[in-house]
């Protein structure tokens, strides 16, 4: 995501009242809630939850910019990737990929159209939404139906031979947040405060898992300092793994080692932040139902989860290495002769692309690759050195 750091100014932006109510009702019949349970609620619910209804929030008119949205260019950049994943699968026909939070088709339609118009392309391409929202399909039918060749189909989660991608997803699962307290590990829970407000409440751990997850990381937190930890990636990475036949998984996040997102001096409040307007604000129980939650992504765990899974570390890097290694300054160049280019198309794709490599914004994003099935020699993928 590309946002301005700085306090919500002028968006007095009321909570949806009904998912409010529910929450509210909730903690009232079971008592505070674990943060990732609200965010469940907050992000998900299927009737008024951020991420549902017919307005996909990614994009200029909404809260936030991820690189899709930024230019097309970010998704002819990913197709070279695409590219070497169906040569490293033997060049079938039809191609398959999945995506995950696909959002407009932002990414799919650029990624599959540049796929498409690349030496050695595959003859047709299947393309799986994988969407919490069913009208993301119909976006994404929309933004893929100029192409010939192409079929969109809702997700199924049936194991494929192709390319399973990811970009921003794992950010926005719900997660617990803790605090360190006099030696002894303290969860966040949400309760039920004054004037219908939620606020914070510390407690025991509702579950083992969390001081689990930071021994196995070897991870001990200072006192006073709060983290997050998302219990939910371990299942979201197998269920994507149990997808995938043959081929690759590509994830693109913020985020850090455990030993960087759990750094004392640098993340002590965690890395906890809500998104509304293109700004970057702190208090999670404000704009409830319209705003977007986030957590840096523990790649530690991701790496774990997806060994334990079956899956092969192809390589990580960061953003800016993974798309200069794809080429990406080429197609800027090319950009300069695309039919219909002009000067002011071609500045802003400059732009957005300073944006996606600069290591003080998107540039530095994880870029983690796994895969499944591939021979040595083919799962040298565009994009990533090898793993020694």
């Amino acid at each position: 995501m590309d946002l301005r750091r700085v306090p919500p100014q002028g968006q007095d932006v009321a909570s949806d009242p009904v998912l409010l109510t529910a929450i509210r009702d909730e903690i009232g019949r079971s008592g505070p809630m674990t943060f990732a349970r609200f965010m469940e609620i907050a992000l998900y619910d299927p009737a008024r939850g951020y991420y549902r209804g017919p307005v996909a929030r990614p994009g200029r008119a909404g809260d936030f910019l991820t690189s899709p949205e930024a230019s097309p260019i970010f998704g002819r950049t990913l197709a070279r990737f695409a590219r070497g994943v169906h040569a490293a699968l033997g060049a079938p026909g039809t191609f398959t990929i999945r995506e995950h939070g696909a959002g407009t088709g932002a990414l799919a339609a650029p990624l599959v159209e540049e796929l498409f118009a690349s030496e050695g392309s595959p003859d047709a391409v299947d393309y799986l939404v994988a969407e919490v929202e069913p009208a993301r399909i119909e976006a994404v039918q929309r933004a893929l139906s100029p192409q010939p060749g192409v079929t969109v189909r809702p997700d199924d989660g049936r194991p494929i031979d192709g390319l399973v991608v990811a970009n921003e997803v794992l950010d926005a699962l719900p997660t617990h947040r803790v605090v360190q307290r006099d030696g002894r590990l303290r969860e966040v829970l949400v309760g039920n405060g004054e004037d219908d407000r939620l606020v914070d409440i510390e407690s025991d751990p509702t579950t083992p898992a969390l001081a689990d997850r930071l021994a196995a990381e070897s991870i001990e937190l200072a006192d006073g300092q709060h983290g997050e930890i998302c219990l939910a990636v371990d299942a979201w990475i197998e269920r994507a793994a149990a997808g995938l036949a043959r081929g690759a998984l590509l994830l693109i996040d913020y985020g850090h080692p455990a030993q960087d997102l759990y750094d004392s001096a640098r993340r002590a409040a965690g890395t906890l932040a809500a998104y509304l307007g293109h700004q970057v604000g702190d208090d999670p129980y404000r704009a409830i139902g319209h705003q977007d939650l986030t957590a840096h992504v523990d790649v530690t765990a991701v790496e774990r989860a997806a060994v334990a899974a079956g899956l092969d570390l192809l390589g990580t890097t960061n953003q800016t290495d993974f798309l200069a290694r794809l080429g990406i300054g080429d197609l800027l160049v090319a950009e300069q002769t695309r039919p219909g280019a002009d000067l002011q198309a071609y500045l802003e794709t400059r732009s957005a692309l300073v944006r996606m490599i600069d290591p003080g914004s998107m540039g530095r994003f994880r870029v983690l690759v796994f895969g499944r099935g591939l021979a040595p020699e083919a799962a040298r993928l565009p994009g990533l050195a090898p793993v020694a």
